[in-house]
């Protein structure tokens, strides 16, 4: 079988590694990464980390590029290489844009379309904008709905995808492979260098001071409720000195414009470029808790035990918030303070979202959804143990 894999972001690079490689384990199939270029300066460590060597790289970004104008080349750019290829399937991940340019070149070349980490929902169509409609509008073009849990998969039976021919198979989210696979590859990993690794040096020599890492980047929140979120960090690192807060910055300029704006020049917090994912999973593990609106933290932070504060008015992994290891704390800013003073607090609250969950994998995702592309019988993930979800 000749399997292509397409992404474009850091998140799917991160999440399909695990997936090639299992790939490049089997008999028989033949893997062929294509990489769009939407995220091409965040992609380059991934890449080097994961050992990933993209067979095609089609270069689309561009400087101020717009989503039409990404959208656009990228469907005729993936079009036309599908076209030239003649792959058995085509893999996407996600909700980015290249997933829905992706899989919809796929489909007018009449090639099957596995989506790794379908079904997630908010059911609100604007948030988070636009990966809510790019999965919801890949998963009508998808013939393996490779859903990471049995929220998951209801979801696309709630929305009729098998009368189209789908098969839905609960195979838990490689995220969490590639969160095993990289605390693995980082292990003695020389220090960064530059600013991030002045942090390093800094948490290197004073171990038992607080650190609370904070990404930020959702287009629905550029602008004011960006603004407010960092208003409430400048509020709470002002009133605890003893806190050291991480902020690797984005580099869109809607988004490191207001924050090194707002944050730049305060002592106890420290904005770094992006890390690479290696060094962002050293800072996770270091971490006392996380702030964040990225999808992937919501799922690696609960398995590193780590609590997790969701700068977003909707979340599509609402497991790890039942769980107990995730809030939602939305964009108002005097919430956000709030919610950071009851964890920085310590005690009984801190220590009841402090404790490893795993609700989204247990690190055998990228077999399961192999086989499922293979045909191969599936064992469905359960983290619970329970019996499999009904059909």
């Amino acid at each position: 079988m000749k399997l292509v894999f397409t992404f474009g972001t850091r998140p799917e690079a991160i999440k399909l590694a695990p997936l090639v490689h299992e790939a490049q384990r089997r008999r028989g199939v033949h893997p062929v990464v294509v990489c769009t270029g939407q995220h091409r300066e965040l992609l380059r460590p991934v890449l080097e980390l994961f050992s990933l060597r993209p067979d095609h790289h089609l270069e689309l970004m561009t400087g101020g590029q717009s989503l039409g104008g990404f959208t656009g080349r990228a469907v005729e750019g993936l079009a036309d290489l599908f076209g030239r290829l003649r792959p058995d399937a085509v893999a996407v991940q996600g909700d980015t844009t290249t997933v829905l340019c992706g899989a919809l070149a796929a489909f007018y070349n009449r090639i099957p379309v596995a989506h790794v980490e379908a079904g997630l929902r908010t059911d609100s169509r604007y948030s988070p904008f636009p990966e809510e409609m790019n999965r919801r509008l890949a998963a009508q073009l998808a013939t393996w709905h490779l859903a990471p849990t049995a929220k998951a998969k209801e979801a696309l039976v709630a929305e009729g995808v098998r009368r189209l021919g789908g098969h839905i198979h609960i195979t838990g989210n490689t995220g969490i492979d590639a969160l095993f696979l990289g605390l693995e590859l980082a292990k003695g990993a020389p220090p960064p260098a530059g600013e991030l690794g002045e942090v390093f040096a800094r948490l290197d020599s004073d171990p038992s001071r607080p650190l609370v890492l904070v990404t930020g980047h959702r287009r629905e929140s550029f602008g004011e409720p960006l603004e407010r979120v960092c208003r409430a960090l400048r509020r709470v690192a002002g009133a605890h000195p003893e806190l050291l807060f991480v902020y690797p910055v984005h580099l869109n300029p809607n988004v490191k414009g207001p924050v090194q704006e707002m944050l730049g020049g305060l002592g106890n917090v420290f904005l770094t470029p992006p890390a690479g994912y290696g060094d962002f999973l050293r800072l996770m593990k270091r971490s006392h808790l996380i702030v964040t609106d990225s999808g992937g933290v919501q799922e690696e932070g609960p398995a590193l035990g780590k609590p997790v504060l969701v700068t977003r008015e909707t979340t599509e992994r609402p497991e790890a918030v039942e769980a107990g290891g995730v809030r939602l704390v939305g964009l108002d800013e005097d919430r956000i303070v709030g919610e950071l003073e009851r964890l920085v607090a310590g005690g009984e609250e801190y220590r009841r979202m402090a404790v490893p969950r795993f609700p989204y994998g247990d690190g055998q995702a990228a077999a399961r959804c192999l086989d499922a592309i293979l045909g191969e019988p599936v064992e469905q993930f359960r983290p619970d143990g329970g019996p499999e979800p009904a059909p």
